[in-house]
């Protein structure tokens, strides 16, 4: 008989610990979930800021291949175009390709987004810039830049 006493005093001084242990539980699991949300916005944020850098360097082929594809011309300094310029209208194979260039960089990268090329020689200097404030936490302009030999 002894026996069934103890074992039911131990049963009756337990009553509401349970409920405890599952708020302090469900404290914990919140306190993590919380944890893998921000862990989840900022893996986005770098994917995004990682996919912009992926656009600008094909980009940056893109034009390259432009340049040497009218050798002659991108020594001439025919599609040489500062970050600043506004893009160029005409109907010649430079203006077209850099205006399109140009227009690809905006619709890939943002408005912001703007391109130069400057060639001395035959050694060309592509630039690529974009609003990349929201996958480098801050910094708000992000240039890429690549030299080419045409």
């Amino acid at each position: 008989m002894s026996f069934t006493r103890a074992h039911s005093a131990d049963v009756s001084r337990q009553r509401g610990v349970g409920f405890v242990e599952v708020l302090v539980a469900a404290l914990i699991l919140s306190i993590g979930l919380l944890g893998l949300a921000g862990l989840q916005m900022r893996s986005l944020r770098n994917n995004q800021s990682a996919l912009e850098r992926g656009v600008a360097v094909v980009e940056t082929h893109a034009i390259a291949d432009a340049l040497r594809a009218e050798r002659v011309n991108a020594i001439n300094g025919v599609f040489d175009i500062g970050i600043d310029d506004p893009a160029p209208v005409g109907t010649t194979f430079a203006e077209i390709v850099v205006a399109g260039w140009r227009a690809n960089l905006i619709s890939s990268l943002g408005a912001a987004a703007s391109g130069s090329v400057d060639c001395n020689g035959s050694l060309c200097t592509i630039t690529i810039r974009w609003d990349d404030s929201r996958g480098s936490a801050g910094a708000t302009q992000l240039n890429i830049q690549t030299q080419v030999q045409i």
